[in-house]
């Protein structure tokens, strides 16, 4: 059986984005036994969901470069009810620490999301009031989605990312993973603009 090329994972809270950890907190090895594939960017250790794991260099390269801008979709817990007008600056952009403006996004209300409850609970205060926001971004700067929250004043809480380009995470639950399917595949190098390499079976 040739190896796998690629890997959709879900990431569960408390878990590093990395295969060695010198310090022994969980990392991927913990989860995942799939030779030489690698992870196309990061989640903080107290972030969940998609993480997109390959062996292909060149495709890790155009999904994470700002210059391709690939879509990535957040389910994001607040503190409180963000107002309209909190809405519409993160959608237009804010500035967040270190003096960066963040790029134009997709950001509105939703229900709560239909998620398994997470190990470590969040923190919780009767007199708070939290409120779900997803958000869509074409970019992916350290923290930046928990940056963009704190800038208008809401905390983030939970964060868990559920899509990437045309990947999600259904069909899959904390901890597992699986491989793309054929289409998922395909549809991945479409959107990337390239041809899957012949060295890759």
């Amino acid at each position: 059986m040739p190896p796998l090329r690629h890997v959709l994972f879900w990431k569960p809270y408390g878990v590093l984005s990395q295969f060695t950890d010198p310090q022994g907190r969980p990392t991927l090895k913990t989860y995942i036994d799939v030779p030489d594939v690698y992870p196309v960017g990061r989640l903080d250790q107290d972030s969940e969901g998609l993480l997109l794991l390959t062996r292909d260099g060149q495709l890790k390269h155009r999904l994470l470069h700002p210059r391709y801008g690939h879509w990535r979709t957040y389910w994001v817990q607040v503190e409180r009810i963000p107002e309209e007008e909190a809405l519409r600056q993160l959608a237009q952009g804010v500035v967040i620490a270190g003096g960066y403006r963040t790029r134009p996004a997709r950001v509105r209300r939703i229900d709560p999301p239909p998620l398994p409850p997470r190990p470590v609970p969040i923190r919780y205060r009767k007199t708070v009031p939290t409120c779900w926001l997803e958000i869509s971004l074409r970019e992916g700067k350290n923290r930046q989605v928990r940056r963009m929250t704190a800038a208008i004043g809401h905390p983030t809480l939970r964060l868990v990312r559920v899509a990437f380009g045309p990947l999600s995470l259904e069909g899959l639950s904390p901890g597992q993973w699986r491989p793309l399917t054929p289409e998922e595949e395909a549809a991945l190098y479409r959107l990337c603009h390239l041809n899957k390499p012949s060295h890759l079976p």
